[in-house]
């Protein structure tokens, strides 16, 4: 007995020391039995009856009456395919259908759902979601006809998402849907997700296939994390080096413009934006790889090692790169922001290199290393500045007193991230919260509870004025660990717990009740062809992933 009290105590030691987010967690959702057309994330206003009513592919109509689009017409041709699948393939001139086509008990059928956007919508490709879009929607579910209201085709999207989440199979596998009404809108207007094409190459077909996930669960940015130290996977029209050197195996590992393209309209067209992040001055061994003078030269006992660190803040020339590259950045990528970075930089090799301790003594910077990196910056956000951009940046810009525009967005990513927001927003800046959202890091169990729990207004003693700074947060899954092989089924569904803390009502708190609804929401997405794990432990579901 005391053997095995001394093994449990060094396991619950050795895991403290790795942080709290390694602790096993008690899985006390396991035989979640998964609801039947309930929605995720859960509406605002979701008021749910228990009379059916049941719809066929051979009578089932989209009707736009109000405003069109692209966007919108090809979300209604996705819908199609989604609610009814493999049920718009059957030949109605067969005498047996299958038996999702048998006869249903419900009171009625739906034939009709009305789409009526009240705003004008782009029909030339150029209507982009951006972070004032408004995506609140009235969607009623009546016999024979039922209704979808939005202001905008963004709200629309949404709209048409929930509708699909509340179709489910009877027990005959006829399509079915309850009498409801909902009033929705999201919490937060930045719902993020950030992925990392840097420490392994993704292809587009995933980067896609995750952009699909994202809509699934009302998610509206996509946080591209493009380049890092170990891959400089961004083609460049004016650096084409860049990637021919810095890539990890060349063109196969490079996003070409026309990637990049589809990419973004593959987003747009289900109203989430891309946002790249381009992250400097530290993070930039692979630029170096092409840009020569670039990165500063790490010296040892007054000699030139031949490791080099961050980007050199004390030449000209740095900066005359960064308005041309910059430039380009700002026309490839259509949103208003960019994403800056600035985390974590190494002092040590701009303290060990002669001309920037020199650069130090000219610009009376003494010693202190982070007024140098804010004069980096400083110069750096005045070039995104005259590109009329605006910026999100990691916290340590600000830790680090750099003097930032208004509008900055400040992301909180590292611990004790309630103080962090109290004083970001204290300091008048809007604010995300990813500290709580790493999916990277793993745990045994389900570990989405812990997501689910964290919240952007967890904050020391926030006034409402903080407390509307913060416009929202974003899911994490930073790529040391995962690749085309698996990042989708470690992402989905435990992102799904970000998604509805950033989209419900702040009330909806209890991972419980959320449980039997998650349950049924990942079953939801395999169906969709999303490999999405298990995380409520031993169950299954009716239309199993088979691999193809």
């Amino acid at each position: 007995m005391a053997v095995y009290t001394v093994f449990v105590l060094c396991v619950f030691c050795f895991q403290y020391v790795l942080g709290n987010s390694q602790l096993p967690l008690q899985d006390d959702y396991h035989g979640a039995k998964p609801t039947r057309g309930e929605p995720w994330p859960l509406p605002q206003i979701y008021t749910p009856s228990a009379e059916t009513f049941s719809l066929n592919y051979l009578s089932f109509e989209f009707q736009v009456t109000g405003s069109t689009c692209d966007t919108l017409a090809a979300a209604i041709r996705r819908y199609e395919e989604i609610i009814f699948g493999d049920h718009a393939k059957i030949d109605s001139r067969l005498k047996f259908f299958p038996k999702f086509q048998r006869f249903s008990s419900a009171d009625g059928n739906v034939n009709k759902l009305s789409v009526h956007v009240q705003e004008t919508c782009d029909t030339a490709g150029n209507n982009y979601p951006s972070l004032e879009s408004n995506e609140a929607y009235n969607l009623t579910v009546e016999s024979p006809n039922s209704e979808l209201i939005a202001n905008s085709v963004w709200g629309a999207l949404r709209g048409l998402e929930t509708f699909s989440q509340l179709i489910y199979e009877g027990l005959e596998g006829q399509l079915e849907v309850n009498k409801t009404t909902i009033q929705d809108f999201p919490r937060f207007k930045y719902r993020g997700l950030l992925l990392d094409s840097a420490r392994h190459f993704l292809s587009v077909e995933i980067l896609k296939k995750n952009l699909d996930a994202m809509a699934y669960n009302k998610f509206n940015v996509f946080h591209w994390h493009i380049v890092d130290d170990q891959s400089f996977p961004y083609e460049s029209v004016l650096f084409p080096q860049m990637s021919a050197m810095g890539s990890y195996f060349g063109l196969s590992h490079t996003y070409t413009q026309a990637d990049i393209k589809d990419v973004v309209e593959h987003a747009r067209l289900r109203g989430i934006r891309v946002i790249p992040e381009f992250d400097t001055p530290g993070h930039t061994q692979s630029w170096g790889k092409a840009i020569q003078n670039l990165l500063t030269k790490c010296y040892t006992s007054g000699k030139p090692n031949g490791n080099y660190g961050p980007i050199d803040p004390s030449l000209n020339s740095t900066y005359d790169f960064l308005k041309k590259f910059f430039g380009e950045v700002a026309e490839v990528f259509p949103d208003h922001y960019i994403h800056l970075g600035g985390d974590e930089v190494s002092f040590s090799c701009w303290q060990s290199n002669p001309q920037v301790t020199d650069f130090m003594k000219k610009m009376s910077f003494g010693t202190n290393y982070a007024q140098l990196e804010q004069y980096y910056m400083q110069n750096l956000l005045t070039i995104i500045n005259s590109l009329n951009k605006g910026y999100l940046i990691w916290q340590e810009v600000i830790d680090n007193g750099a003097t930032v525009r208004p509008d900055t967005i400040v992301e909180v990513w590292k611990g004790g991230y309630q103080a962090e927001l109290a004083k970001v927003t204290k300091m008048g800046y809007h604010a995300l919260l990813s500290s709580c959202w790493y999916l990277n890091l793993i745990a045994y169990g389900s570990d989405w509870k812990r997501y689910y729990a964290c919240d952007p207004w967890d904050m020391v003693n926030g006034t409402q004025k903080q407390l509307d700074l913060v416009i929202g947060g974003e899911a994490c899954m930073w790529g040391e660990y995962v690749d085309n092989t698996n990042v989708i089924s470690r992402t989905w569904p435990r992102a799904a717990a970000v998604g509805e803390r950033l989209w419900s009502n702040m009330k909806v708190r209890d991972g419980a009740k959320a449980a039997p609804r998650m349950a049924e929401h990942r079953c939801r997405l395999i169906r969709r062809g999303i490999q999405a794990e298990p995380v409520n432990g031993p169950d299954f579901c009716e239309h199993e992933y088979r691999g193809v």
